[in-house]
């Protein structure tokens, strides 16, 4: 009897033990996750072809493989395809350069603001086009300066120190009465007013960076500045398009200038006008600079932190008797003459009204001023993030809508608006 008990524990103890082992074996069958590997797979079009070559298997910058899907995913509902057939523009553009460059006055402390600059101009237009950079200061540039901007520019930087000579005061400018007129300034509280170095850059600029020897291997220049924003897609060789239709200085915003830093410029102008009135060019631009035909000047010009221009005009003797003319006068040390109405005024009055040109389509910021493309179908299509209620070229204080007028222009449909 009793090992007829032990028989039956037995078999229930079995039992249980099965039992146990099914509800085990149903909670193991739970699939592992799959994590999805990081492996190149070429597909079918990169693999080696009837040549025998393999081709190149996709890189990083780093030099790491790209780890992107060979397939093309299918198109989300639930997200707006690009339908139109529209395309990034290539890497490159194909077709002839121009003899151009970039160029750029900074000082080693301006490193990561022109880092920015660089990077939207690249972005927005020269990754397409790898035009050289100029970059120019008055002290050697140091090693970090040269590091970060060569590698942010698709084309070759080049670094050229300023001559003391250009960047200094002249031997016929009184000091005194120089270190005078800052201190006015400065009780005025007019901007840069006693500054000395602002007033080297709006000399140097007005007269010399075109001929420093790094440029004179160059025909056209487009002028940046640290801190610059673009805010829209280029897809043309703006250079080749000033050669072709045949202009030779150009702009993106123009404004007033202060009255208090340029009293007596006009007296100068006029001074140059009547010792070399064979410089001043039929069709010009007067009625941009007066309203009562060159008596007095209205204090518009272009704002020269933007400029794509001609060089050779720049260097031509026309222009350098008028710097030389100016420069003498010594209203960049007297005064505050910048760099904008002395380029604005020598542009309108020695250049044909159809030689200077208005780039709409560039989306230009400088503090404080922006310049956003009047038309909503071209900011769409050229992808601009800058806002049209911000644009100041139809400001009261914006010249853009004289030079419309100057040059008998109608103004860009929905113009009304921004204003």
């Amino acid at each position: 009897m009793a090992g007829h008990q032990r028989y039956i524990r037995y078999i229930v103890f079995a039992l249980v033990a099965l039992v146990l082992l099914f509800f085990i074996s149903s909670s193991s069958s739970v699939p592992s996750a799959q994590w999805p590997s990081t492996k190149y797979t070429p597909s079918e079009s990169q693999k080696q072809d009837e040549t025998g070559t393999v081709p190149q298997v996709p890189q990083h910058e780093e030099g790491q493989l790209n780890t992107m899907p060979s397939d093309t995913p299918k198109a989300n509902p639930n997200t707006t395809p690009n339908t139109d057939g529209k395309q990034l523009p290539p890497q490159t553009a194909s077709g002839e350069r121009m003899n151009a460059t970039f160029v750029t006055l900074a000082r080693n402390s301006d490193v990561w603001e022109i880092a920015k600059s660089i990077r939207d101009v690249e972005d927005r237009f020269n990754r397409k086009y790898n035009y050289d950079w100029v970059f120019l200061n008055d002290d050697d540039f140091n090693d970090e300066f040269k590091n970060v901007t060569t590698v942010l520019v698709s084309g070759t930087t080049k670094y050229g120190k300023i001559p003391k000579e250009h960047w200094s005061f002249p031997d016929f400018i009184d000091q005194d009465r120089a270190a005078k007129v800052r201190e006015e300034m400065k009780e005025k509280k007019i901007i840069y007013g006693d500054s000395i170095s602002y007033r080297h850059m709006c000399r140097y600029e007005s007269g010399f960076f075109f001929r420093h020897p790094l440029m004179l291997d160059y025909e056209w220049y487009w002028r940046v500045e640290p801190s610059i924003e673009l805010y829209c897609d280029i897809n043309y060789d703006t250079f080749k398009f000033m050669a072709d239709n045949k202009k030779k200085y150009s702009f993106v915003i123009s404004l007033y200038e202060y009255v208090e830093t340029i009293p007596t410029l006009w007296d100068a102008v006029k001074n140059f006008t009547s010792v070399y009135p064979q410089h001043i060019v039929e069709g010009n631009s007067m009625k941009f600079l007066s309203d009562d035909d060159g008596k007095t000047y209205n204090h518009c010009h272009f704002w020269s932190n933007f400029e794509i221009g001609n060089l050779n005009w720049l260097r031509s003797q026309a222009y350098i008797d008028y710097f030389t003319s100016l420069d003498h006068a010594g209203g960049f040390f007297y005064e505050r003459w910048g760099d904008a109405p002395v380029h604005s005024i020598a542009a309108a009055l020695m250049l044909k009204k159809e030689e200077i040109h208005f780039f709409n389509d560039i989306a230009y910021y400088h503090v404080p001023f922006t310049h956003c493309p009047t038309g909503e179908k071209y900011r769409l299509d050229h992808k601009c993030h800058c806002n049209p209620k911000e644009n100041f070229d139809w400001n009261g204080y914006s010249c853009t809508s004289r030079f419309f007028e100057t040059n008998s222009m109608p103004k860009p449909e929905g113009y009304e608006k921004e204003q």
